[in-house]
């Protein structure tokens, strides 16, 4: 037999060895058990998962949309009312009070997206704050008070909505229960968003400032 046939017919020999009794033991075979209590709930909201992101994803889609379709409805409504002036025919009522409708439906629909991506105007003063501990209670105080305020407005729109049915617009003869249905998905987004928001913040803590301008190298 060759070497290289010996060496081929009893390299395999290492593999055969025992292994020791620390590797084989139920700690090491076992699986590691799935995290529980405060461990899954910021594990959720480090890694979120699949069906979760994909909804959030979806919500939101749907509610940049109907805001987009609003910002550009009052563009095109605006621009109509000025060149009407300079036009020897009737000017269309109905194009300055659609504007308006659609400047309610923008302002609040897109209100939830903004307290997710924290894109509301806001004075950031405790976030300039090196306790970890002060900020992280300001945080989540401020996010309950939004919710709250959040399921204040949903309640009174959905108030609006059963008594308001019956009135109609004076130029559209739009159904006055279509401006509180419509608004009425920002109010709601609103609450879910910041109720989320202010469990992540105490259970993950704020994130950290980037844009905070450092103090000048002397």
């Amino acid at each position: 037999m060759s070497r290289s046939e010996h060496d081929l017919a009893t390299g395999w020999q290492p593999l055969a060895i025992t292994i020791s009794r620390s590797l084989s033991s139920p700690a090491m075979t076992y699986a590691t058990p799935p995290p529980r209590g405060l461990s899954r709930v910021k594990g959720f909201f480090e890694t979120p998962p699949r069906w979760a992101a994909r909804t959030v994803r979806v919500l939101t889609a749907i509610e940049l949309a109907i805001g987009i379709a609003a910002l550009l409805l009052i563009f095109f409504l605006v621009m109509a009312q000025a060149v009407q002036r300079y036009l020897p025919v009737d000017g269309w009522p109905w194009t300055g009070e659609l504007a308006r409708f659609c400047l309610v439906w923008l302002t609040f629909v897109v209100a939830g997206v903004l307290v997710t991506t924290d894109s509301h105007i806001a004075i950031e003063m405790v976030d300039a704050i090196d306790n970890e501990v002060v900020r992280r209670l300001v945080r989540v105080i401020s996010c309950v008070v939004v919710a709250a305020i959040g399921v204040g407005l949903t309640a009174e729109a959905w108030s609006l909505i059963e008594s308001q049915a019956i009135l109609k617009s004076p130029a559209m003869r739009m159904p006055m229960s279509w401006l509180y249905a419509i608004s009425l998905i920002g109010f709601v987004s609103t609450t879910l968003r910041a109720s989320v928001a202010a469990v992540q913040y105490a259970v993950v803590g704020v994130p950290q400032d980037d844009h905070r301008s450092e103090a000048p190298v002397e």
